[in-house]
C-alpha cells in the first residue's frame, strides 16, 4: 500500500484490544496518535459485540487470566466470522507453563493472522530452546529469520519478532527491519504498542505481511525521530507520541531501512 498512514487517518479504523493491564493506556494513546480508534472491551458479555463493529482485533496475554483468555477466544471467533485481522501478542511465552498453555489454547481455537513476540517468545512457540526472563527476551541459538519463517509456515500466518532488529515473515517472504532506536527498549510498553500499530495497518491492508512490515518501519522511524529530540526515556515517550502523530507516508518511505532475507 502506497499511503497507509493517509488511509488510516481517513478511515479511522476501530481497533478492539483485549490487552495487558500494564500498558493498556499507552496502547490506546498510540492507536489514537496514529489516527485509528482504540477500544478496550474485556468482558465476555460484550467482547464479541465490540469485535463485530471493529476493523481489527489485538490480543495480548501480558496479564492473562483464565477469564481473559475466554474473552479473547470469543472475540477472535467473532473476528474470524467477520473476516477482520487478529493480532496475537504472545507476551511472556516461555516464562511459565500456564502462559505457554494459554497461548497454545488460543492458537488451537481460532485463526490468528499475525503472531507477534520478542525473539525468545517466538522461538519458544516455534519449538526452539528458548527461555523468557519474565516478559523480557533472552538470546536464542537459532537464526531469527529462520525461526520466524518456520513458524509462519507452520501456522499459515505472518510472524513478527521484535528486538534491536525486527523480523517479519509470512513463510515465503522474510524481511529484517532495522528502523528504531535504543530508547524504545528503555520504556515499558513499546512492544505492546507496536501490536496496536500493526493492527491499525492491517485494518486497512489485507496483505498482512505488507501491513506488518510497514507498521514496523513507521513505528521505528517515529522512534528515531523522537530520539533526536530527547534526553532520556521520559522526554522520549512524549516526543514519540508527537512523532507518530506528525509522521507522513513520504517521510516514512524515505527512511525505511529493510533487508530482504529470502
Amino acid at each position: 500500500m502506497q499511503s497507509p498512514l493517509k488511509t488510516i487517518r481517513a478511515s479511522k479504523p476501530l481497533v478492539h484490544h483485549i490487552t495487558n493491564w500494564v500498558t493498556i493506556y499507552d496502547c490506546a494513546n498510540m492507536t489514537r496518535s496514529l489516527g485509528a480508534l482504540p477500544v478496550m472491551a474485556h468482558a465476555p458479555e460484550e467482547c464479541a459485540d465490540m469485535t463485530g463493529i471493529a476493523s481489527a482485533l489485538v490480543l495480548n496475554i501480558g496479564t492473562l487470566t483464565t477469564e481473559l483468555i475466554d474473552a479473547m477466544i470469543i472475540s477472535a471467533k467473532a473476528a474470524n466470522e467477520k473476516g477482520i485481522p487478529v493480532v496475537l501478542d504472545v507476551v511472556g511465552v516461555g516464562a511459565t507453563k500456564f502462559r505457554d498453555y494459554m497461548a497454545a489454547k488460543i492458537l488451537d481455537s481460532v485463526s490468528v493472522d499475525i503472531i507477534k513476540g520478542n525473539y525468545s517468545e517466538i522461538a519458544k512457540l516455534a519449538g526452539e530452546n528458548a527461555q523468557t526472563n519474565g516478559v523480557e527476551s533472552t538470546s536464542i541459538d537459532a537464526d531469527p529469520a529462520q525461526v520466524a519463517r518456520a513458524l509462519a509456515l507452520a501456522m499459515s500466518c505472518t510472524v513478527v519478532m521484535t528486538g534491536a532488529e525486527d523480523v517479519v515473515s509470512d513463510g515465503e517472504n522474510t524481511f529484517v527491519v532495522k528502523n528504531g532506536h535504543e530508547y524504545m527498549g528503555s520504556l515499558v510498553g513499546t512492544g505492546c504498542m507496536v501490536a496496536s500499530v500493526i493492527a491499525s495497518f492491517a485494518a486497512v491492508n489485507s496483505d498482512h505481511f505488507d501491513a506488518a512490515k510497514d507498521a514496523l518501519c513507521y513505528y521505528g522511524i517515529a522512534g528515531e525521530l523522537a530520539a533526536d529530540k530527547s534526553n532520556g526515556p521520559g522526554s522520549f515517550k512524549q516526543n514519540f507520541y508527537d512523532e507518530v502523530f506528525n509522521l507522513t507516508d513520504a517521510v516514512a518511505k524515505a527512511k525505511m531501512n529493510i533487508d530482504d532475507r529470502q
